[in-house]
């Protein structure tokens, strides 16, 4: 087993964080001795970040939890130009009160993950934009530009699979990468932060910033990557079968993200635990080790850890309770997606579709087809039938399969 003598990089290693390291012994030294300022990167493209992300903020929760201080950099400036890395097409522009709100939006699911004020291992926030959109164009090709080589920038993953493809990249995306090098460069001179982390695929992005420390200002950095989450059926991580696991509330209910945890393949409790929730190893090892139908019990774990740390305890302990309530009990859950049934019904292939669950009526008909869909634990076999509004006080549930379900009542 690979022993470190920080425990930063041994916690990293043992929770499953670790891919790629650009010096390890160098790292694992400097961490042993002194405070580490660590950051990752976050492109405000959304109002809400999803589970994709979760793993690059557990990073952070790692080196705040092993005595160092962990930097947000909201990519407020980045956005601007757009990540070109696994990406087939260019982003669309986003205008400066979108990122602003944007960035608003999910500067909760820090605040819940990570301890920010003003000691000297208290978590920060920042956005690039800050100094990004006050570079001159002359100033960034002159100090900047000598650095990087159009010959080595082509053999990057980010431009050279983008290429590969025949797809195009602007020259704004190509720029992407010096921005997020000189990133790297500020934080250093201004926050003296040694490393950089975040997902495999940033791993290109990463080494160009140390390199740019070490050409103009002679600094020693790092960097560490994350492996690509991806589930034990080879599916990337981040997506369920009706879309993004969000985490914000407003984005996703409670209950669906709970439900999302708890639906887990036995395959992946362990690692996920490791990755995602604080339990320790004894405790994680003891849940890993259930078989059977006793698994469903460390799921549930799984799902409750989770979902108290991203959403709070109350939020865990009621979608807990929901889940509870409608699978063992056959009753409705405070906290299952709510539909309003107007005046004249609502055919019960548009409400799949108005719920989420389905993609589209086509895929609702198929799947009253099959026999998936039930009203009140009724099947439905009628793509056509219409949901008449049901009383005051007399909800009805609507499911698809047996994991997802909803709550019908009257607009």
């Amino acid at each position: 087993m690979t022993t470190f003598k920080s425990d930063l990089l041994q916690l990293l290693h043992e929770r499953g964080h670790v891919h790629q390291l650009t010096d390890s012994s160098g790292l694992d030294a400097l961490a042993a001795r002194q405070t580490v300022t660590a950051y990752v990167g976050f492109d405000p493209t959304a109002a809400s970040l999803h589970i994709g992300n979760l793993a690059s903020i557990m990073l952070l929760r790692r080196v705040q939890q092993a005595g160092h201080r962990p930097i947000v950099v909201m990519g407020g400036g980045t956005a601007k130009i757009g990540d070109p890395s696994g990406k087939d097409e260019t982003r669309q522009m986003m205008t400066d009160e979108r990122l602003a709100s944007n960035i608003a939006s999910i500067k909760g699911s820090f605040e819940r993950m990570l301890q920010f004020g003003d000691g000297p291992k208290d978590a920060l926030l920042v956005n690039n934009d800050d100094w990004l959109s006050k570079l001159g164009y002359i100033e960034m090709l002159r100090d900047v530009g000598p650095h990087f080589t159009v010959n080595r920038m082509l053999t990057f993953d980010s431009v050279k699979l983008r290429l590969d493809r025949e797809q195009p990249l602007t020259f704004l995306e190509f720029n992407y990468m010096i921005l997020q090098a000189y990133d790297f460069l500020k934080l250093a001179r201004d926050y003296d932060c040694t490393l950089q982390l975040g997902g495999s695929d940033q791993w290109g992005n990463i080494v160009n910033g140390i390199e740019l420390g070490r050409r103009i200002d002679g600094r020693e950095l790092y960097g560490v990557t994350a492996p690509l989450i991806t589930r034990a059926d080879g599916s990337k991580m981040g997506k369920s079968v009706t879309g993004a696991v969000w985490l914000n509330e407003d984005a996703l209910p409670a209950y669906d993200f709970w439900q999302y945890w708890r639906n887990t393949d036995d395959r992946d409790v362990g690692r996920f635990l490791r990755l995602f929730t604080d339990l320790d190893r004894v405790e994680i090892a003891r849940l890993e080790s259930l078989e059977g139908s006793e698994i469903n019990h460390a799921k549930a774990v799984l799902a409750d850890e989770v979902t108290k740390l991203v959403r709070g305890s109350e939020a865990a302990a009621s979608a807990r309770a929901t889940a509870e309530q409608t699978f063992a009990g056959g009753g409705l859950g405070d906290d299952l997606p709510v539909l309003a049934i107007p005046a004249e019904g609502m055919r019960v292939g548009a409400a799949l579709t108005a719920l989420g669950f389905t993609a589209s009526n086509g895929e609702a008909k198929r799947k009253i087809a099959e026999g998936a869909v039930k009203l009140d634990d009724q099947p439905v076999s009628d793509a056509g039938f219409m949901i008449a509004p049901p009383a005051q006080g007399q909800d009805i549930r609507i499911s698809i399969g047996k994991k997802r379900h909803a709550i019908l009542r009257p607009a």
